[in-house]
């Protein structure tokens, strides 16, 4: 199974004039723990994590640094046509919640652990609501 089988294709990317502030604003507002960076051309040019910045805080500097300022410049990427194997291989090893996927260079999807487990895992619960047209 290809990694752009089971990716998220509507991603988020932060540009890297982005606050401290506008990223945890996006990150609170959308449940995510990170972010892919990218360029004017959607290429990925760094990932920028909760734990980024928590490391702001922690050190004493206040939140209008930028995401260039505390991005890992080095991002573990997945090409679309790499294996779910392969993405498993990265998450582990690396402790990673979610890698951007890109396609030419270019950002196109992102995978988490949670795609990967769906992508595995079939359903055994069932879900049942009580209509409230029941008479007592």
């Amino acid at each position: 199974m290809k990694v752009s089988e089971i990716m998220e294709t509507r991603v988020v990317a932060a540009k890297a004039n982005a606050t401290c502030t506008s990223l945890a604003q996006k990150m609170l507002s959308g449940f995510l723990s990170g972010l892919p960076v990218t360029d004017d051309e959607g290429r990925v040019i760094g990932v920028v994590t909760e734990f980024d910045i928590l490391k702001v805080l922690r050190n004493g500097a206040n939140l209008s640094k930028t995401a260039r300022d505390i991005m890992s410049d080095q991002p573990i990427c997945l090409d679309a046509n790499q294996s779910v194997e392969e993405a498993i291989e990265l998450m582990t090893r690396h402790h990673i919640m979610r890698i951007p996927v890109v396609s030419h260079g270019k950002l196109v999807g992102i995978v988490s652990r949670t795609d990967v487990l769906r992508a595995f895992v079939k359903e055994e619960f069932q879900v049942f609501e009580a209509n409230e047209d029941l008479e007592s």
